[in-house]
């Protein structure tokens, strides 16, 4: 199978993934072949439901294409695109096979449609390099009836080779450089933006009823036959589609495009807001205890009758039956302190919620406050202090959840000299054995890995916060020997292209294998060291630490590694690449509101190259997350390779989604364009702000909702 095409075969997987939870909404605007709301290549000024992720892949001969858009807000969409095509050496050859193009676009809809005005918006193909399907548009589009939408546009660069005319901008905007594909690939190509000659692009489509719809477009795209171009010959304009949508967040497509060529196309939609599993199937709650008004004066409580010890193990019980692992208990008079490890559920609040309503069954009259600490890798994270009163008063009044998110406390966990500690239940040792599964991309030519195969995991907790783990992979479809087609950096030490040599003979290999200690070095601060084979190339020492208030937004981390390249055949030599290598980052995190979090690193990679990561990441009520990266380092184009700079989206499933059962576990995957020696990092299990920040006000705050439940 074509390399290209592994990852067409991948990527539907995911698609089916997402087309199997996909739930009952009405859809306004269907799927174009460029996987955005359009026709059939155009685009229209329509935008799929606010939140939408949808995965979408299109083929006719020699181009297919596989693009993931997600509708950031009711107006802008942002998608990531691969294809896989056939291209012309010359304008007067046959071409070659099987090149791959990336791109990012960015779709941006100005007003909602009105009673007599269209939906106009404005939108970038392949706004960050100029590859070959760099272009801008405006288009507006109106509905007409209750089944026709009318849709015209004006397209420049590739969007503006069909009956072109000078541009309508003018000032200095009438010359394009266009694509050339001598250029170094990946390079921001701002300087095309808008220029050139530009072009009219339009069509309907009428939706036939429930499930069918059909498509007619004028194309403003002739695909010119030059050098690098898309081998796709053009004789009509005009190109004709049918729709049809099966089920709710599913749309399959089947058209005559160019005058001569099938085209099919599958497009899968499912919204983050609207959840497989319904609200969730976990158990109610029990309801809180209320006290009566005399007990409830009380000031102390009789330790004789009911000593300390009784009460720790009643309550290990009750937190025992919400998978809540009591680990430490400090009782007074008036207050309750406990520390416990949420096994269970995704949100900390609701986990803190579960916790308080089983305090109010056995916890003396006299006791007043509730302060619950939330413990991860063994370190405490944070302290939410309660009234019990509030919660005997405000459980089931309407906007009680604000009510009790306003009257609680936030901080940061208190010490452990004063906690009875208890003894841990559970056995140190834990194991798994489950598929893996992941996509590798590697350098410049487009070369893809699909990796299929068996991990076997296992931990042991030396102490709680001393964790020795370890990880065993048996791949399926090993990598191929030299997936790089030898495009290496020569200058520049193979970080990362060389990663298709790992662990491709078909033996179990040594994934990871590492110490980790955590500790609390200070108020607000978090520490982490890990010892040992860090990851699937590199081994060695990796130090962090982060300060992050609990009540404060913003965070700051340091981390330093000192690390050496490990032998391909990844067992515990160092000896084959006689590399090593000091590198770290300055790390900044900002929590926006709203599910929004930024990072920024400035640092040094596993190259030697000196840079900076912006990450955004949006992150769902219910737990998805998805995100996106670029990366910029001091390495040359010319020694980066094709892509010149690093970046890539992410997306993040909880298991709960699903479904529907509280799990804490999830589905991720990053879709890069490469994973090149530029801006390559050290990925390391368990970075400090991705353990405590679950359990911090921000994130809190986020999930309150769940809180009662």
């Amino acid at each position: 199978m074509p390399k290209g095409h592994r990852l067409m075969s991948s990527v539907a997987v995911l698609s089916v993934t997402i087309a199997s939870g996909a739930v009952g909404q009405d859809l306004t605007a269907t799927y174009s072949h460029f996987g955005t709301p359009g026709l059939l290549e155009m685009p229209t000024a329509q935008s799929a439901p606010e939140d939408a992720f949808a995965a979408t892949l299109a083929y006719t001969d020699g181009l297919a294409r596989v693009t993931l858009n997600f509708q950031a807000s009711q107006r802008l969409s942002l998608s990531y695109r691969y294809a896989n095509l056939d291209v012309y050496e010359d304008p007067a050859s046959a071409g070659r096979e099987n090149d791959i193009a990336r791109g990012f676009d960015l779709h941006y809809r100005l007003n909602n449609e009105g009673t007599y005005l269209p939906a106009v918006a404005i939108g970038m193909r392949d706004f960050l390099s100029g590859g070959p399907f760099q272009g801008e548009y405006v288009v507006a589009s109106k509905s007409i009836g209750d089944g026709l939408i009318v849709t015209v546009g004006l397209g420049w660069g590739a969007l503006g080779t069909n009956g072109g005319f000078d541009n309508p901008l003018g000032n200095g905007l009438e010359e394009r450089d266009g694509f050339d594909g001598s250029d170094p690939d990946g390079q921001l190509a701002s300087g095309d933006w808008f220029r050139g000659d530009a072009a009219f692009f339009g069509g309907v489509e009428y939706q036939i009823n429930d499930r069918w719809g059909a498509k007619l477009e004028y194309s403003s795209s002739d695909y010119p036959q030059v050098a690098r171009g898309v081998a796709v010959p053009v004789d009509s304009p005009f190109n004709y589609g049918l729709t049809y949508r099966p089920s709710p967040g599913i749309q399959l497509g089947l058209a005559y495009l160019y005058g001569s060529q099938i085209g099919i196309s599958g497009s899968f939609e499912l919204n983050p807001n609207d959840r497989a599993g319904g609200s969730g199937l976990e158990n109610a709650p029990p309801p809180v205890k209320v006290r009566a008004a005399d007990l409830r004066a009380a000031q102390s409580w009789d330790r004789q009758a009911l000593p300390d010890a009784a009460l720790r193990n009643a309550l290990r019980g009750l937190l025992k039956l919400e998978d809540l692992t009591l680990t430490g208990l400090e009782l007074t008079d008036r207050t309750a302190r406990v520390r416990y490890i949420n096994n269970r559920y995704r949100s900390d609040a609701q986990a803190a919620g579960r916790a308080a309503r089983m305090m109010t069954q056995i916890m003396p009259p006299s006791i007043e406050t509730f302060i619950l600490e939330s413990e991860r890798r063994g370190i405490p994270i944070s302290a939410i202090s309660i009234s019990r009163t509030d919660l005997e008063r405000l459980e089931n009044r309407a906007g009680g959840t604000d009510a009790i998110r306003q009257s609680s406390g936030f901080g940061d966990a208190g010490g452990s000299e004063e906690l009875i500690a208890l003894e841990r239940e559970s056995s140190p040792f834990a194991w798994g054995l489950g598929p893996f599964f992941q996509i590798n991309p590697y350098t410049g030519d487009g070369s893809i890995n699909v990796d299929l195969g068996l991990r076997l995991q296992g931990v042991y907790r030396i102490q709680p916060n001393l964790v020795l783990s370890g990880a065993i992979d048996q791949s399926l479809i090993p990598p191929d020997d030299d997936p790089t087609g030898g495009e290496r950096t020569p200058d520049i030490q193979n970080v990362r292209s060389d990663g298709g040599r790992y662990g491709n003979d078909g033996v179990p290999v040594l994934r990871r294998l590492s110490l980790t200690h955590y500790s609390r070095p200070g108020p607000d601060l978090y520490g982490r060291v890990s010892l040992g084979y860090l990851e699937r190339m590199f081994g060695g020492v990796s130090g962090e630490l982060l300060w992050k208030p609990v009540e404060s937004p913003f965070g700051l981390g340091l981390e330093i590694n000192q690390v050496a390249q490990r032998d391909s055949d990844m067992r515990f030599g160092f000896d084959e690449y006689d590399y090593d290598v000091t590198t770290g980052h300055l790390s900044a995190y900002y929590d926006l509101g709203n599910g929004y979090h930024t990072q920024l690193d400035v640092g040094r990679y596993l190259a030697g190259d000196w840079g900076a990561t912006i990450s955004v990441d949006r992150e769902f009520d219910n737990g998805w997350v998805i995100g996106a990266y670029v990366t910029q380092t001091d390495m040359s184009y010319d020694d980066f390779g094709s892509g010149s700079y690093n970046k890539g989206v992410s997306i993040t499933i909880p298991q709960d989604f699903f479904t529907g059962s509280a799990s804490r576990g999830s589905y991720s995957n990053t879709f890069r364009t490469r994973v090149g020696d530029g801006g390559a990092r050290l990925s390391v299990d368990g970075r400090l702000y991705d353990v405590v920040r679950g359990g911090h006000k921000a994130d809190l705050s986020d999930t309150w909702g769940r809180f009662w439940r």
